[in-house]
């Protein structure tokens, strides 16, 4: 089994990209671009229900403060 590396954005989008292209073959596309099936699943599910902006990694990022206030009501 592949261990998970790091990844960018928009290493991601390709490599999601390259698995939509190759009929959804987690297995072949985890190998190729040496991440892990799990991820590749994920990174795929996420891709076909938000899109590109699904895949950006938002941990240890601030929100916005006008988006907190706006919850806080």
């Amino acid at each position: 089994m592949t261990k998970g590396r790091k990844t960018t954005w928009n290493e991601r989008i390709q490599i999601v990209l390259d698995c939509l292209g190759n009929g959804k073959d987690y297995k072949k596309t985890a190998e190729t671009y040496e991440v892990s099936y799990q991820q590749v699943y994920q990174w795929v599910k996420k891709y076909e229900n938000g899109g590109e902006e699904a895949l950006k990694d938002k941990r240890g990022r601030k929100k916005k403060k006008q988006s907190y206030l706006q919850k806080r009501k």
